[in-house]
């Protein structure tokens, strides 16, 4: 049963009697969450998968895009010591994300992530509100990677020898050009693109293989290269100490190089498994995801090494600043100087494809992200379940974050990192939890001192590049506010999936059916007495009428939590004291009575009746009791919630107050 607010699919005859627009702009929508087009898309369960190393081409071009714009970040952030920056980064990646990230993926092996597992630490509304600040700091790393992406793609356009005098200085324009075609080709329909992914990978890292080769060995026929590079670092600090402290200071700024760790969770779904794999135990394709991100992480962490020590050797600091030649491009600009405008410019084709690819791949994952929990809640509008709507916004808040950051990668990279940095706090602390609760003390403590350190990263991050978290409370209270909204607005839907009785229940409801029109008086679920049964029954017989030789049926409905916006409704019959009882647990009380009646009415085929007291109290206070916590003023709410999703009055259970 769904309530009549319930989004219809397309092609029903009121999306076809919209204006086109309208129509084309709702094809496909739905209920169904986590099933848009895109890579990062929910497989149906007929599809069986792919080998891990081409899904892991699919993660790496969110994660080994970042070397389009990581080591010119670095030089600025670290100056000459970003080679130990970097080796800081790169033992938090492999003994930090890494053993945490494997453990998301045996924790949450369908795709969910870390958001999914602190869902489940926390019940009621506090798990809900978690969910929705997580959801802002992912919407910032989704967000950011399309932006950014597209601004670093738009630096190696317009750098380009070969690009035309009028696209120096066009970052901005060309930046919005490759959004509108992301958005274009989304709105196009968008398919899973795992072979292109492999391609793109595949070509990317084999040029920045032969461009790292090439510096490498420079380096090594150059000693003089590295005791130059010594020479200064060691006039400007101090002492090796001092080097090894201030990289540690600034490191956090490094951290967008460990993006890919949150998608490759995401994409957990597209890994094949083992044939041996069910649902519930999908100990293959845990097994290979695990592999997986322990192969693109240390692929990553030896591309970031060498290409963090080549472009600090070979690259003068001044490059890198703003405006400069290697900034945003530093592997670029060495590919250029060292081996050729013609090798260069295949260099830079190669890095905007696979650029371009991380904002579609970045685009895909918030499609299927917004759909995952929102819905659920009831704190989705109903377009939310269409792709194009979703499209456009997004799209639409690209623009003002390439706008507000004058489509600057440098700018940029702090809320990058801060929803980054966030995600990774949250899966640490998650898995930190996770262990402790099966009694492993030493992993405890373990991703306990991980989650320490994440903590000091988001926290240094955010003194240091502020944006970063006001992008992200910028995403937060939008999504709070549009949610609350919707759940406000959807709050008088029938909100039942289906709707059970158990044995006793059925003989109960058959022998009242026999009387006629079923007779139902909503009680309160607390044990009562004999007494206090008979007397409510006297009261409601006397109040409203019921004939006399009509036998009542008492339905009683216990609030399991009030956060969740839809369930199954199983109905237990008992009785007790002589009198014959419906038990049913349920998110609200009014939208659960309604469902059991209707489920009532189709098994008699006869209208019920049901039978309240009026509620004392100021009916405010009991609309926000109803919304919150799922009981407030019933009747009154029962009756608007039949009212919705039975529009025929003939049908629909007859209501009386007394």
């Amino acid at each position: 049963m769904t309530g009549s607010q319930t989004p219809l699919p397309a092609g029903t005859p009121s999306v076809r009697r919209g204006p086109r627009f309208r129509a084309w702009l709702l094809e496909g929508l739905s209920e169904r969450s986590a099933r848009h087009p895109g890579p990062h898309a929910t497989l149906p369960q007929e599809h069986v998968g792919h080998s891990w190393w081409r899904v892991m081409c699919l993660t790496g071009v969110d994660y080994f895009s970042t070397l389009g714009y990581q080591p010119g970040i670095a030089a600025l952030a670290a100056g000459l010591l970003s080679p130990l920056a970097t080796l800081v980064l790169l033992a938090l990646t492999l003994f930090g994300a890494l053993p945490v990230y494997r453990r998301v993926a045996r924790e949450s092996p369908h795709g969910q992530g870390s958001i999914a597992m602190l869902e489940r630490l926390l019940p009621g509304w506090a798990g809900k509100l978690l969910v929705l600040v997580l959801l802002g700091f992912a919407a910032t790393d989704f967000m950011i990677t399309i932006t950014l992406s597209a601004a670093d793609a738009s630096a190696h356009v317009a750098e380009n020898p070969f690009a035309p005098s009028w696209l120096h200085g066009a970052g901005v324009w060309i930046t919005l050009v490759l959004l509108a075609a992301l958005g274009g080709i989304f709105l196009k329909g968008f398919k899973e693109a795992i072979g292109i992914a492999v391609v793109l990978v595949g070509v990317y890292l084999s040029l920045n293989v032969v461009v790292l080769g090439d510096a490498v060995v420079r380096i090594a026929t150059h000693p003089g290269d590295f005791h130059d590079w010594w020479s200064a670092a060691t006039r400007e600090h101090s002492s090796p100490l001092a080097m090894i402290g201030i990289a540690l200071l600034v490191f956090p700024k490094l951290a967008l190089g460990m993006s890919g760790f949150e998608t490759g969770v995401a994409v957990m779904p597209q890994v094949r498994g083992a044939e041996s794999d069910t649902y519930e135990r999908p100990a293959g394709r845990i097994r290979d995801t695990r592999t997986l991100l322990t192969t693109a992480a240390v692929i990553m962490s030896c591309f970031l090494l060498l290409s963090s020590v080549a472009t600090t050797l070979l690259i003068p600091q001044s490059a890198f600043k703003a405006g400069g030649p290697a900034n945003g491009r530093a592997l670029a600009f060495l590919a250029h100087a060292e081996l050729g405008q013609a090798f260069g410019t295949i260099y830079d084709v190669s890095t905007i494809a696979i650029l371009w690819f991380a904002g579609a791949s970045a685009l895909a994952g918030l499609l299927n992200l917004v759909p995952r929990y929102l819905p659920r809640y009831g704190m989705a509008p109903e377009w939310a379940g269409a792709v194009r709507p979703l499209v456009l916004t997004f799209m639409a808040i690209a623009v003002a974050i390439t706008a507000y950051f004058d489509a600057s990668v440098d700018a940029q990279s702090g809320a990058y990192a801060t929803g980054v940095l966030v995600l990774m706090l949250s899966a640490s602390f998650a898995s930190t939890v996770a262990v402790h609760r099966r009694g492993r003390r030493a992993a405890t403590a373990g991703f306990g001192v991980i989650t320490a350190v994440f903590a000091y990263t988001v926290v240094a991050n955010v003194v240091e590049r502020p944006d970063g978290i006001k992008i992200a409370l910028l995403f937060i209270v939008t999504i709070m506010i549009s949610s609350l909204a919707s759940r406000v607005h959807r709050a008088f839907e029938l909100r039942t999936v289906d709707v059970t009785l158990d044995a006793e229940a059925e003989r109960l409801v058959a022998h009242a059916a026999q009387a006629g029109p079923l007779r139902i008086v909503a009680n309160e679920p607390q044990e009562h007495t004999a007494a206090e049964y008979r007397a409510k029954e006297a009261a409601q017989r006397a109040d409203t009428h019921i004939p006399a030789d009509s036998p009542v049926l008492f339905l009683e409905v216990f609030v399991r939590d009030s956060s969740e916006f839809s369930s199954d409704v199983a109905v237990r019959g008992d009785t007790k004291h002589g009198v014959h009882r419906l038990r049913v647990q349920g998110p609200t009380v009014p939208n659960t009575i309604a469902a059991v009646l209707l489920e009532l009415r189709d098994r008699t085929e006869e209208v019920p009746h049901v039978y309240f007291n009026w509620t004392e109290g100021d009916p405010f206070g009991h609309l926000v009791r109803f919304l919150v916590f799922g009981d407030g003023e019933v009747a009154p709410v029962t009756r608007e919630v039949l009212r919705r999703a039975e529009p025929d009055p003939s049908r629909r259970p007859r209501v009386h107050v007394g």
